[in-house]
């Protein structure tokens, strides 16, 4: 598969995107994401150092699924299933995952990591489910990669039964300075190189980087979850402040 043109890999979250640029941004996500399948778990953990497992594990912490153990629960922009499968695994778990993504070779390099995860070929911006369908929702490094973020956001709203939690982990950057400049470096060098020497894709691991810096601050992401309609919303932050957990209820 031929790579995108480097020109191509800066999309914005903007809803203000004109609608080819939205177009584009979907194409190229899917492409891009088709392309790296094969590879993705594994540099997910090479590049993180590992540490994606534990973050991964506290987002489902803050998914308070034990209030509804036997619920449905959706994983959206779920990738190869890993957040899915880490809520399944749970002992006291008892319900089922929707895993909705809109790249079917993500979701197919997750079969088998857990029977109660159901694999759902679905675009986040249009999802495939009626109001209030599920009793939580979750998403791990997907929100930034949708071409309208706050139609994303709403979606998310709307398929939630009131009081449900919707959990985001998303990538952010160090406030601390002297861990921000190790950090970008490693991020903007280092990352990029070690991706695509390892998925054999040019773009990808650049992309990455990109769009976690175009993504909104924490506290601006906390606002476009408040404007989704969203309550109770607040975030944490994670590792010195490389990724956070953000949540909102229904």
């Amino acid at each position: 598969m031929a790579s995108p043109p480097r020109t191509s890999t800066t999309f914005g979250t903007s809803t203000n995107l004109p609608l080819a640029a939205r177009a584009a941004k979907r194409s190229y996500v899917r492409d891009t994401f088709t392309a790296i399948a094969p590879r993705y778990d594994f540099l997910n953990h090479l590049l993180s150092l590992n540490v994606d497992r534990s973050w991964r594990r506290a987002t489902v912490r803050r998914l308070a699924w034990e209030r509804t153990p036997h619920g449905t629960y959706l994983d959206l922009c779920a990738g190869t299933l890993d957040l899915a499968a880490t809520l399944a695994r749970e002992p006291a778990f008892a319900g089922r995952v929707v895993g909705a993504d809109f790249v079917v070779p993500m979701l197919a390099r997750g079969k088998g990591k857990t029977e109660r995860a159901r694999p759902v070929a679905a675009d986040a911006l249009t999802l495939p489910f009626a109001d209030g369908r599920f009793d939580g929702a979750m998403c791990a490094f997907g929100v930034r990669n949708l071409a309208d973020l706050d139609a994303g956001l709403r979606e998310a709203h709307r398929v939630l039964r009131p009081g449900a939690r919707f959990v985001v982990l998303e990538f952010t950057t160090p406030r601390f300075a002297p861990l921000r400049a190790v950090y970008m470096f490693y991020f903007r060098r280092l990352l990029p190189a070690i991706g695509r020497a390892v998925s054999k894709h040019r773009d990808a691991y650049t992309y990455l980087p990109e769009s976690v810096l175009e993504f909104p601050e924490p506290d601006a992401f906390a606002r476009r979850l408040s404007v989704a309609g969203f309550g109770d919303v607040g975030y944490e932050l994670l590792t010195g402040g490389i990724c956070a957990i953000h949540h909102g209820a229904r």
